[in-house]
């Protein structure tokens, strides 16, 4: 039956795209995006690279849309034969990833089908995808949002979750509210201050298992319905900006927290000023016991109901990321402070142009608990405001000047600390000092030359049992050229020169055409740590040739 619905579905959802066809374009419009990321892969025992008996790897998507007025309907094509270093095996396959029709007026958008949705900051509820770590959470449903009034907007939706190429038992249902108090009444429309208020409520069903309790011949006595409730506010007036969301989760036992019966509770806040030329903030966050999956006993990267922002900076240079936080969903506590600022133009400091500066600082520890059980009680008991073991401290300072039309010099500073634990390792905490030097010469135009210089120094030491690959001190230089905005080529090379293995290099070449781009590149990537927004993934090393390509039309 579900496959004869399932075709079924796609036979109405490919029914306008034919008829759009057979019209010559006059019924509707059709869009889409094509990605195709390849790599041959090669062994090499020093950096651990293994090769894979298919030697050729792939990831390849396809997405089309079709738009006709309100009406709007889509598909994705998924192929990974086998998948790509770092991804899961469970994605080897190809078909049918996602399908869709949603309907929208200014009252109403009904979608049915696989879609993704977010309540406020994702505390109880984000569905999204990430194809670049191998997260896709989507919901099989359907879901509404509804605009009754000026100013206030419902959300409901019920669905099960994809897991890799078929989808979870857990039945995932929510309802949300949100209210632009300001845009109910005309008198505040205009008003500098403005305040938005909302609420949300998640519930997961799954059927009853049966998980051995301490008592031997007993068992867990486990909850079939989970709920979690979130509030938040917005407080915006003219630069200032104050925002808030605390989340709440019931009773449930799960394979992350041990089966324990401990509520779960998370609150989010941030405060920030902006005005031309300086903007600071400043984030805060407590997470106690938050993981909240559609099937109890998962214990990987999937079936996350939940989303914890991490309050990191995201980096882009190699050795400011080379160790990524990882959101720890069973509990936590950080503080983030950002401010960037531009000195004026024409003075001592700022010069002809200005200078953009940037500073930003993280802490993230773990909670103070004391245990009062195991599977079947409450777990332990915590200290809402004292901070526990640290586990990772993130601070930049970069500076930013363009030195003529043609010239232009980045140079940053970072220190991180790194905690094994929260990548479930022992050993000690791991002091990186980073330099980083980045410099532009436009040379002429559309032609660009980039260098790229960082080194680290770390106290950390390669050990072989652990086998983390990162420890040491590094170097690294990076060369790229553009040519006319449409070639361009690079080498790289990342080389630990002291308390750790490894050399990696690679050479790329990439041509850009309207909305298509082709990149060829050869060399070694080192065994490491993924993240993006907290949520990470375990990369392999690798040694190969990659061929990356991307179009959409």
């Amino acid at each position: 039956m579900k496959n004869i619905g399932k075709t079924l579905f796609l036979a109405l959802l490919l029914l306008p795209w034919s008829a759009a066809v057979m019209a010559q374009g006059t019924g509707g419009q059709v869009t889409g995006n094509v990605q195709f990321d390849g790599q041959f892969t090669r062994a090499d025992s020093v950096i651990g690279a293994t090769q894979a008996p298919e030697r050729w790897l792939m990831n390849a998507r396809a997405d089309i849309l079709y738009t006709n007025g309100g009406f709007n309907a889509g598909l994705r094509f998924e192929s990974y034969l086998p998948p790509l270093p770092g991804f899961n095996t469970q994605y080897k396959g190809y078909g049918i990833a996602n399908y869709f029709v949603k309907y929208a007026n200014d009252l109403l958008d009904v979608t049915a089908g696989t879609f993704y949705e977010q309540f406020g900051n994702g505390l109880i509820l984000r569905a999204y995808e990430d194809r670049y770590i191998g997260i896709d959470n989507a919901l099989l449903g359907l879901s509404f949002r509804l605009r009754p009034y000026r100013g206030i907007q419902l959300k409901g939706l019920g669905g099960v979750q994809r897991n890799y190429w078929s989808y979870g038992g857990g039945l995932v249902r929510g309802v949300d509210a949100e209210v632009d108090v300001n845009s109910l009444f005309k008198s505040l429309d205009e008003k500098p201050l403005r305040l938005s208020l909302g609420a949300g409520f998640v519930s997961r069903y799954e059927e009853a298992e049966n998980i051995a309790a301490a008592t031997p011949g007993y068992s867990l006595l486990l909850p079939l319905n989970v709920g979690a409730g979130s509030l938040r506010a917005d407080v915006r007036y003219k630069g200032w900006l104050l925002a808030a969301e605390y989340a709440r989760k019931g009773q449930d036992p799960n394979a992350m927290n041990g089966y324990i019966y401990r509520k779960g509770e998370a609150l989010l806040l941030n405060a920030a000023y902006s005005q031309k030329g300086f903007s600071t903030s400043v984030q805060a966050k407590r997470v106690d016991n938050m993981a909240f999956k559609s099937v109890r006993s998962s214990t990987g990267e999937m079936l996350y109901i939940n989303y914890i922002p991490a309050i990191t900076k995201q980096h882009t240079y190699a050795f400011l990321c080379m160790y990524p936080y990882a959101t720890q969903a069973t509990g936590e506590m950080g503080l983030q402070a950002d401010v960037m600022y531009k000195i004026k133009k024409e003075t001592l400091l700022g010069g002809k142009y200005g200078t953009d500066i940037h500073f930003n600082c993280s802490m993230i520890t773990g909670l103070v608990t004391s245990p009062i059980g195991g599977a079947g009680t409450d777990g332990y008991t915590s200290q809402f405001f004292a901070t526990g073991e640290h586990y990772y401290t993130d601070l930049s300072l970069e500076v930013a000047k363009k030195l003529s039309s043609r010239h232009k010099a980045v140079c940053t500073y970072g220190y991180v600390v790194f905690n094994p634990t929260i990548e479930g390792h022992a050993g000690p905490q791991h002091h990186n000092h980073v330099l980083v030097a980045d410099y532009t010469w436009r040379v002429a135009t559309g032609k660009t030359l980039r260098f790229e210089g960082e080194w680290m120094g770390s106290d950390s030491h390669y050990d072989v049992e652990v086998d983390d690959k990162r420890a040491g001190d590094w170097l690294m230089a990076l060369a790229e050229y553009s040519f006319g905005g449409h070639y361009f080529v690079s080498l790289s090379d990342q080389y630990c020169y002291r308390d750790g293995v490894g050399n990696y290099y690679t050479a790329a070449f990439g041509y850009t055409h309207d909305a298509t781009r082709i990149q060829l590149s050869y060399g070694k990537q080192r065994e490491g740590i993924l993240c993006i927004g907290g949520v990470c993934r375990a990369v392999p090393a690798t040694n190969g040739l990659t061929l990356g390509i991307t179009t959409s039309f």
